[in-house]
């Protein structure tokens, strides 16, 4: 059974925010304080230490018996026993034993000639009866080496004591023996070195019945030699014969209690005195701790409360079985559901945004402006395989005949092949179209998971509704281009006409691909875009496989060594460069292109082609639109197909000046009507991707989605809640009631128990935490009693005298008479002479006497002090004198 009371009435509060918290899933982390005691040899540490807990189980005796530190754990259990780190498994189930074990592992370690370590022995004690604390029996410290000891054992256990009580969690007890002088104590000051403040530092006084007759330690206990800001207190340990003749620890309780009632000097403050009241302070300074702990448990309480508020308030009356709870909440979960398609498609932001790749409309918006261009061009006609398609047409049009104009029938021919095959494109755009449209169904009806089988309902229909307008638009797409095919306007306006062809004189070079890269560059070398990307084909040693920061503007390729562009690597013109796709590798997870040159020459250095890649594939993709914008064109099949045959069959057909002349009228022909058939392509195709498609899926949603759902006649079973969302529900109910329980446990230990302040540092210097002196009423009935203040004792009677007996003096009263200001004294700081009495006996008022002035120097004799002084002076005194009279009358 323990011996603190103190600690047992702090084991409930303790248990039940324990609790709360436990119900809570949290784990509570109060970390309640470490209690180390420091102090001299044979100071009665242990002992101070053993009356705390309660028990009797540390070892005793003469001289150094302490020689390695003991970490006492203290764990609240139903059982109680003790358990050593180094005998793990086995339990201590008698304290004697215990204490056995404590000095045989010494004695392993350090031998049995008094020798230390700074291995600490660890043990825990499992007990109804504690909170769960760190206690730390430390080595006393001692100035000479004995046995075997170090030469430099006060160092050692000086290093030792300050790892312990250098933390800030770390309370000490600085035990003094009371027949030591206490400026020499080694436990204060050490403790003044870590806690300057003295907030963690309690004085303990021990071995007060051993001090020499005629001497006391009152001036200490006082707190007016060397005060600390929380005091010192007395205790009175047993001693060794209490000890070896099993003394119980209540009996040496009670017998320091009628210590200090019994003696002189120790009765007036015997209620503050003894290791009860020790154990109050301690277990104050836990209450302080778990008091300060608790405003921040309930500040994380309130906040995960306020933050489930809404969602509670849906389940607290909920009943799954309800029918209009479950119209209701279908109604909801399909106005979310049309709320956020809207927003992901218009991009007018959502409170989960995606913030790591492009999603929604925007993904949507890069199809049309930058994945689309980029197919349509790959799929341009090749300049040598368009002109020997032109002039087999012609040959194959005037037949066995010679014909002196160029066919229009050539033209027509030539320029609905090259129409045909931009449906192909038009048609992948829609099919990439339709697989960002699912995606986005999928993420907008995450949210409800909460009602599977409404979840997949909902997906199915709106996914059917996009499928049968995906065929709707894909056969709206084919109609365009069929009507491309059907007319040949030649009265556009922007169409060059026969007469502006046939003027037109420019070399089969001009007429080639690169032309229309140099006409992207009329405005200058303006930039087109800017990021990283890796150069995947050089060394490592030579720059490769890192990431340079890119600048592609219309003229030139530069890169940098990062995005300050201050060290520039390189800057590549783009003239007759290429762009190819790369395989993706096997082990690589990274995208690519390749630049190259057509004429096969070197693109950089000794390299022939320089390969880019990226992380994502969306990266490459925004690349290649952007190298076409710069005129750097993807690389046709018919460039490795062709070869030279292909040029040979090009050169024998254009032997004849004649055939020559109409091909390449018929050639600027196709080139600017297909120019018109691709730009209204690049802008017909989108819209009606967005007319036909994504609008007409967007109002399914807002108008007949929710009526489709009714359609199937099985609502009852959609709204069916999933067991986990039930199994969530239940929890977070739960967790709701617990936060609300635990922060009522909070309000009630914060009720029942009561936090002191810290206190105040007291005014004065002849201390070491350079905090002053304290006034303590005197004792009454003390040797050391003075006469009150300011007041003179009743001299006898004179032979003269009127009155038989003078009044006797006032009688001590707890307080010490008000300080009268600038009181003279000599430099000794003693009082000054009593000024004469009346004849009554009663002391007169002391007479002005010239006080040290502000500059340092004394007064003169007959210079007066100031009027506001002298007043201060007088009434103080008069008072003093009207209040000692009344009291003597009132006696008498």
């Amino acid at each position: 059974m323990s011996g603190n009371q103190g600690m047992e009435s702090l084991i409930p509060l303790v248990n039940k925010l324990q609790d709360a918290f436990t119900s809570l899933g949290v784990q509570m982390s109060l970390d309640l304080p470490q209690i180390a005691v420091v102090g001299g040899q044979s100071a009665g540490k242990s002992s101070v230490l053993e009356n705390f807990v309660g028990r009797d189980f540390l070892p005793r005796g003469s001289g150094i018996v302490t020689r390695r530190p003991l970490i006492l754990q203290l764990i609240n259990s139903p059982q109680e026993y003790g358990e050593f780190l180094h005998c793990k498994g086995k339990i201590f189930a008698d304290f004697d034993e215990i204490r056995k074990e404590i000095e045989a592992d010494t004695d392993r370690l350090t031998g049995t000639n008094k020798g230390i370590s700074n291995l600490p022995i660890n043990l825990r004690v499992y007990s109804p009866h504690v909170l769960n604390l760190t206690l730390i029996d430390l080595p006393g410290l001692t100035k000479i080496a004995v046995g075997d000891q170090p030469i430099d054992i006060e160092m050692q256990i000086r290093s030792m004591i300050l790892t312990y009580i250098t933390k800030s969690s770390c309370l000490i007890l600085a035990v003094t023996p009371a027949n030591i002088d206490l400026a020499n104590s080694d436990a204060l000051k050490l403790a003044k070195e870590v806690d300057p403040a003295g907030l963690r530092t309690i004085g303990v006084i021990t071995k007060l019945d051993l001090m020499d007759e005629g001497t006391d330690a009152r001036d200490i206990l006082e707190n007016k030699l060397l005060p600390l800001r929380r005091g010192y207190v007395g205790v009175v340990n047993r001693s060794q014969k209490d000890i070896d003749g099993r003394k119980d620890i209540k009996v040496a309780v009670a017998a320091e209690r009628k210590f200090f009632l019994g003696h002189p000097s120790y009765r007036h403050m015997a209620e503050r005195m003894g290791t009860p009241y020790l154990q109050r302070v301690l277990n104050q300074q836990l209450t302080n701790h778990i008091r300060e702990t608790l405003p921040g448990l309930r500040d994380r309480l309130q906040k995960q409360l306020l933050s489930m508020e809404k969602e509670v308030e849906q389940f607290k009356h909920f009943r799954p079985d309800d029918p209009s709870i479950k119209t209701k909440a279908m109604l909801q979960m399909i106005q979310q559901l049309q709320s956020d398609f809207e927003r992901a498609i218009e991009g007018s932001g959502t409170a989960n945004i995606n913030t790591m790749e492009l999603s929604g409309g925007a993904k949507i918006n890069r199809l049309f402006h930058e994945r689309f261009p980029f197919e349509i061009v790959k799929m341009e006609f090749d300049e040598k395989e368009l002109r020997r398609e032109i002039a087999f047409a012609i040959r194959n049009i005037h037949g066995i005949r010679v014909g002196l104009f160029t066919p229009d029938l050539a033209f027509e021919a030539i320029v609905k092949k090259q129409i045909s095959r931009l449906k192909e494109p038009s048609l992948k755009c829609i099919d990439l179209v339709v697989a960002e449209l699912t995606n986005v169904v999928r993420f907008c009806a995450e949210k409800m998971n909460r009602y599977p089988r409404l979840r997949e309902e909902a997906e199915r229909i709106i996914t059917t509704q996009i499928r049968e307008r995906e065929q709707r638009c894909k056969d709206q797409i084919i109609l365009l281009n069929e009507c491309e095919l059907a007319y040949m306007n030649t009265n556009h306006e922007d169409f060059i006409g026969f007469a502006k062809a046939e003027s037109i004189s420019m070399t089969r070079a001009q007429q080639s691909s690169e032309n229309a890269s140099n006409t992207g560059r009329k405005l200058g070398n303006q930039v087109i875009r800017k990021g990283y990307m890796s150069i995947s084909n050089l060394g490592i040693m030579k720059g490769g496989s890192r990431d340079y920061w890119f600048v592609l503007s219309s003229e030139t390729l530069s890169w940098y060594k990062d995005d300050e562009e201050k060290d520039k690597k390189y800057m590549l013109n783009l003239d007759g460069l290429k762009l190819r796709d790369i395989e993706q590798g096997f082990m690589s997870r990274r995208h690519a292109i390749g630049l190259f040159n057509k004429d096969g020459r070197n693109v950089y250095k000794d390299y022939k082609q320089l390969d880019l890649s990226c992380e994502t594939q969306d990266d490459v993709d925004s690349w290649k639109a952007s190298f076409l914008r710069a005129g750097v064109y993807p690389e046709k099949l018919s460039d490795t197909t062709n070869g030279e045959d292909s040029a040979d069959r090009e050169n024998s057909a254009s032997m004849d000046p004649q055939l020559e002349r109409q091909v390449e009228t018929i050639r600027n022909l196709v080139d600017s009507y297909m120019k018109i058939v691709t730009k209204t392509t690049r802008d017909l195709v989108p819209k009606t991707i967005m007319h036909l498609m994504i609008n007409d899926t967007k109002d399914f949603i807002m108008a007949e989605l929710l009526a489709n759902l009714y359609a199937t006649g099985d609502t009852n079973n959609m709204m069916e809640e999933s067991a986990e969302e039930a199994v969530k529900r239940e929890e977070m109910l739960r967790i709701y009631h617990a936060c609300k329980e635990a922060l009522k446990i909070i309000g009630d230990v914060s009720m029942a128990t009561v936090s002191t302040p810290v206190p105040p540092p007291v005014r004065g210097g002849d201390d070491y935490f350079s905090i002053g002196q304290r006034v303590s009423p005197p004792s009454p009935g003390g040797p050391n009693r003075r006469p009150m203040s300011g007041v003179a004792p009743a001299p006898a009677p004179g032979p003269g005298s009127s009155v038989s007996r003078a009044p006797p003096a006032p009688p001590v009263t707890g307080r010490p008479a008000p300080a009268v200001p600038n009181r003279p004294g000599d430099a000794t700081g003693r009082a000054p002479p009593a000024p004469p009495s009346r004849p009554g006996g009663t002391a007169l008022p002391p007479p002005l006497v010239p006080t040290r002035g502000v500059g340092g120097g004394s007064q003169q004799p007959g210079i007066v002090l100031p009027q506001r002084v002298q007043q201060a002076v007088v009434n103080v005194a008069v008072n003093e004198m009207v209040g000692a009279l009344g009291k003597q009358f009132k006696f008498n």
